[in-house]
């Protein structure tokens, strides 16, 4: 999905998530990908930012990662983002990915 607006989304080994400028000095993440365990319930997440107020990040350590930044879609793009298209596109392809039907 971060594809069609022409960014590179990668992951990083030991770490969560989707990042964007892995391998240079400007790391950034812009989803969450977490999974919780507790009392036998199985708890799993999924946070991209598309136009998220990254000035709330200056008060927290997102993740337990201190030397890393946070971005959003809308911060990568320069613009504000369609929150319904990403949707659309999310679930296009995690259908795709997944072999699974989903309704538009």
């Amino acid at each position: 999905m971060l594809a069609q607006h022409s960014v590179v989304g990668e992951r990083i080994k030991g770490l969560s998530g989707v990042w964007l400028g892995v391998g240079t000095e400007n790391v950034r993440k812009i989803c969450a990908v977490g999974v919780h365990l507790s009392r036998w319930t199985t708890m799993h997440g999924f946070a991209l930012n598309v136009n998220t107020d990254l000035s709330y990040f200056k008060n927290i350590v997102p993740c337990g990662i201190q030397d890393k930044a946070v971005t959003s879609l809308a911060n990568e793009l320069g613009h504000i983002v369609d929150t319904e298209l990403i949707k659309q596109q999310l679930k296009f392809h995690f259908a795709a990915l997944f072999e699974a039907h989903y309704r538009t």
